[in-house]
């Protein structure tokens, strides 16, 4: 009887390109700016990505769009947000007893804090070069490069 073995690295394989975009932009107007410039129709996702942190946790946005026909996907996916918490001041100074406003930023990707929102393609025919330079003439766009995904480290962060 032959044994078949199934190694755990048959499951890494990276099926996506992803692509940086550093903007000033809202996450809905990114997607109306891509929805005009690509034949892609951009929504919002209800299920957005929780990101949890040592002060407690935040949602990413999330804009999708599923082509049946090619069986491909895009994401624009929201990199940074902030956690708000409140703690109250138990020193005994003149501030004691007050409630203090904390905020602390997250991440969906720790490695590019720098990076506002990344674009998540899947089984998709056109290149991220190419779709990186279509992006570029948008003009609220300040950058955007594909990343290496050799370079994640938090690569499960992009699996929902």
């Amino acid at each position: 009887m032959a044994t078949h073995k199934l190694y755990i690295d048959e499951f890494d394989e990276i099926d996506y390109q992803l692509i940086a975009i550093h903007t000033s932009l809202e996450d809905y107007r990114l997607a109306f700016f891509i929805n005009q410039k690509f034949p892609v129709l951009l929504s919002k996702n209800n299920d957005e990505i929780q990101i949890t942190a040592k002060t407690g946790s935040t949602m990413l946005s999330r804009y999708s769009f599923d082509d049946s026909e090619s069986c491909s996907s895009w994401d624009l996916l929201q990199n940074k947000s902030e956690i708000h918490s409140q703690s109250t001041s138990t020193t005994g100074d003149l501030f004691s007893g007050t409630n203090l406003k904390v905020s602390t930023k997250a991440w969906l990707l720790p490695e590019f804090k720098k990076v506002d929102y990344f674009l998540k393609l899947q089984n998709s025919e056109v290149s991220a070069e190419s779709v990186t330079e279509s992006l570029q003439e948008i003009e609220h766009i300040t950058l955007s490069y594909p990343v290496d995904t050799s370079r994640i480290k938090s690569i499960n962060n992009l699996i929902f």
